[in-house]
């Protein structure tokens, strides 16, 4: 009986990532078929490991990467059509346990599409600013962790 490991997610409007964490994993056979099946097998320890997902479209077999790590094994799918996926998997519902979205590279497809966040492409960091900070007046030890806070509006007097 096999096991199965945590599989983390990620999405763009072209590609899907697919971070399988399974450190120190040996023998490790990963499949990916152009109709959106994504196969994975590892021992560790002598615990056989393996996940089978059906993807929720089509992908470019061709142009997609693998990288086996220590830690982790990292699959970047391109997807056939270039469009955002309702769901990672075909079936709808409740996803399997062992699947979780990888927070470290989600983006909302708005933030692709830089709809938000700072533009900083005028802007010239490498000059010094010519004016001069005010020095505080003497402040407290207190005052100045809730500056550093940004809670110095709690000691206006």
């Amino acid at each position: 009986m096999s096991r199965h490991p945590t599989v983390k997610w990620a999405q763009r409007s072209d590609k899907v990532f697919l971070t399988v964490e399974l450190p120190d994993a040996k023998d490790v056979k990963v499949k990916l078929e152009a109709e959106g099946k994504f196969l994975f097998s590892a021992t560790r320890d002598g615990v056989l490991y393996e996940v089978d997902l059906e993807l929720f479209d089509k992908i470019n077999t061709e142009e997609s990467k693998v990288s086996i790590g220590v830690r982790s094994i990292v699959y970047t799918i391109k997807k056939a059509e270039s469009k955002w996926w309702a769901r990672l998997l075909k079936t709808e519902g409740k996803p399997p346990i062992f699947l979780k979205v990888d927070w470290d590279k989600w983006v909302e497809e708005e933030e692709e599409e830089g709809k938000t966040g700072l533009d900083f492409d005028d802007m010239d960091f490498s000059k010094k600013s010519k004016t001069k900070k005010k020095q505080p007046k003497e402040e407290s030890p207190l005052h100045w962790i809730l500056r550093r806070l940004r809670l110095d509006c709690i000691c206006k007097r």
